[in-house]
């Protein structure tokens, strides 16, 4: 008699729970998918032009002659800005 009134069709609250649980996979697929390729083409560890290299060794320059870095780590540094042109 449920049936035939519409009581005993249908998914009920576990389908609806399960709808909804495939939803937020998918959102969470999607998320997990933009982190991981803006990750991958961040470049944030190395300048990205000249100009942006010469800033960074003209900073280190002036660090350099206010005291604050020592020659060892002034020529270290150097040489990791020149290598990541």
């Amino acid at each position: 008699m449920d049936e035939v009134m519409g009581f005993g069709s249908g998914y009920g609250f576990g389908g609806l729970m399960g709808m909804a649980g495939g939803v937020l996979l998918m959102i969470g697929l999607v998320v997990l998918v933009v982190w991981l390729v803006s990750r991958a083409t961040s470049h944030d560890h190395a300048p990205r032009s000249s100009n942006e290299q010469s800033e960074a060794l003209d900073i280190l320059r002036a660090r350099f002659a206010r005291g604050e870095i020592s020659e060892a780590e002034y020529t270290q540094a150097v040489g990791v800005l020149r290598a990541n042109r």
